[in-house]
């Protein structure tokens, strides 16, 4: 039903992990092969392509559905419905960030501050000239092909370049004087595609799966038991999503309690339910959750 394309490069091992996550494994012939398949009845084919052009070929049709960043949905001003953020990207669940970068020691502190005819390289020459323009800043911008932040100060005076951690930036010296925009890995549809009742439908339900995973990790369930002089207590450790689960046991021998909690947390928390009067603990991992 759907034909999807996915994204080739930094963001393809966890989109496809995502996906397997989501019980949409994807299976190719190889590493480097461009098509694959997905063993889920809504899913009739998947491509695997550049991001730079999947919102485009989204637009145009050629594909149903794709996931690309937000960024190459703005610089190429492709017509596309959103259908969620995916809140992750290479290496984090934190968004990117395109940033005006320059020297360390450059004078420039905004982008205020850059002089008229500054020379500009960037792999989102779109994005940027518009960025500039709307700033009354006549730039000359310069696409780059790759190691865009090693062509200062010699080459240009700044780049536009993204960001998730900072730290190739800081390594190379450069400083960053603004921010362009945040992106956010997204589900983009086609609007043809979306305004078709089945596709739609089959469509929510993927996007219900993917999010049910993003939801789930970082969580882990905890169950308990509890005395009926001791709940109030234990209840009051709980950091629950929104209130605990209780169930009063056989013979109203007690409590058996429930509830989601950050994974981060559970090393401080296991042992304070266990002060409070909690028995029979047990903590499970969680694949997906959908509200």
């Amino acid at each position: 039903m759907l034909n999807l394309v996915l994204p080739k490069g930094s963001l393809e091992k966890a989109t496809f992990q995502l996906f397997a996550d989501a019980d949409l494994g994807i299976h190719r012939n190889s590493d480097v092969a461009y098509q694959a398949t997905i063993d889920d009845p809504r899913v009739a084919g998947v491509r695997i392509l550049r991001p730079q052009e999947i919102p485009v070929y989204v637009a145009d049709g050629l594909f149903d559905l794709g996931v690309c960043g937000r960024d190459w949905v703005e610089e190429t001003q492709s017509n596309v419905v959103s259908l969620g953020e995916m809140k992750y990207s290479k290496a984090t669940s934190n968004p990117i960030k395109m940033v005006v970068a320059v020297a360390g020691d450059a004078p420039y502190e905004t982008t205020a501050d850059l002089p008229q005819g500054v020379k500009v390289s960037t792999e989102y020459p779109g994005l940027t000239s518009r960025f500039f323009n709307d700033r009354g800043i006549d730039a000359d911008v310069r696409l780059s092909y790759g190691a865009t932040e090693a062509k200062v100060p010699d080459i240009v005076d700044c780049v536009v370049e993204i960001t998730e951690t900072g730290r190739a930036l800081r390594a190379a010296g450069l400083k960053v004087i603004d921010t362009i925009l945040l992106s956010y890995t997204e589900v983009v549809a086609n609007p043809a595609a979306y305004e078709i009742h089945e596709k739609r439908h089959a469509m929510e339900q993927i996007m219900t799966l993917l999010q049910g995973v993003l939801e789930a990790r970082g969580k882990v369930l905890v169950k308990l038991n509890v005395a009926s002089a001791d709940l109030d207590a234990v209840i009051a450790q709980l950091p629950a999503m929104k209130t605990p689960t209780v169930n009063e046991l056989y013979g109203r021998s007690g409590y058996a309690v429930e509830t989601v909690v950050p994974k981060n947390e559970i090393n401080v928390l296991i042992p304070a339910l266990k002060d409070a009067g909690a028995t029979d603990i047990i903590e499970l991992p969680l694949s997906k959750i959908v509200h």
